[in-house]
């Protein structure tokens, strides 16, 4: 599995580090490490066939990011889910996330464009998709944004609050319209590819706050 990981801002093979960042923080993501969970470091390493070494500094990185959580006396924990957080979350992306959709119809490379290109097809293709797949493309997408923004000091703050934002998702997922959710992205990336910053970063503030507003009823209505 760890041979497979590359990092998603580059698409290149990461350092052994980030290859267990990365991977762990997707089984928490996805939940395959529910919150609550315990982290047993030695489990995760035979798990992923990396040195304790990188996944220490992996855990270390994730404890930073509050994915994690360390107790003395009683070890590592996945952080819980409390729905104060979206609404904290959607703060931040609000502000953020128009301004890398700005960037990226700005400052997109002809590379970029392919690239969102690629994705907005994939987002026209066929509807039936299971949603760990549309998971994935939704995914794909912002991290494309990131990307062609040009400015990794954005991108890197997005990629970690979009972590945070998917993971309650996911504990949604079973109550929500992925596939509206993800659609939503159309005229994004339509205003990206054109070139029309502004445009991009108003629609883009729209999604944000329609997924915040459409996962937080489906929390408070459980």
């Amino acid at each position: 599995m760890a041979n497979a990981i590359l990092s998603p801002r580059t698409g290149k093979a990461a350092s052994f580090a980030d290859r267990a960042y990365y991977a762990i923080r997707e089984l928490i993501v996805t939940l395959e490490l529910p919150p609550g969970a315990v982290v047993r470091e030695p489990e995760l390493t035979e798990r992923l066939g990396i040195g304790r070494t990188p996944v220490r500094e992996a855990l270390r990185r994730l404890a930073q990011e509050r994915l994690v959580e360390v107790f003395p006396r009683r070890g590592m924990f996945v952080t819980k889910v409390d729905v104060r957080d979206l609404a904290r979350l959607c703060e931040v992306r609000v502000a953020l996330e128009p301004e890398a959709a700005r960037l990226a119809a700005e400052r997109a490379t002809q590379a970029d464009l392919a690239e969102l290109q690629g994705v907005l097809a994939e987002l026209g293709g066929p509807r039936k998709r299971d949603p760990r797949a549309l998971i994935d493309l939704d995914e794909r997408i912002h991290r494309a944004i990131y990307h062609a923004s040009h400015n990794p000091y954005l991108a890197e703050t997005l990629e970690e609050y979009y972590a945070h934002a998917l993971r309650i998702w996911m504990v949604a997922l079973a109550r929500t319209d992925i596939g509206a959710a993800v659609g939503g992205h159309h005229a994004v990336l339509e205003a990206v590819v054109r070139g029309d910053g502004a445009r991009a970063a108003r629609l883009m503030r729209e999604h944000v706050e329609s997924f915040e507003h459409t996962v937080r009823d489906v929390l408070l209505a459980e």
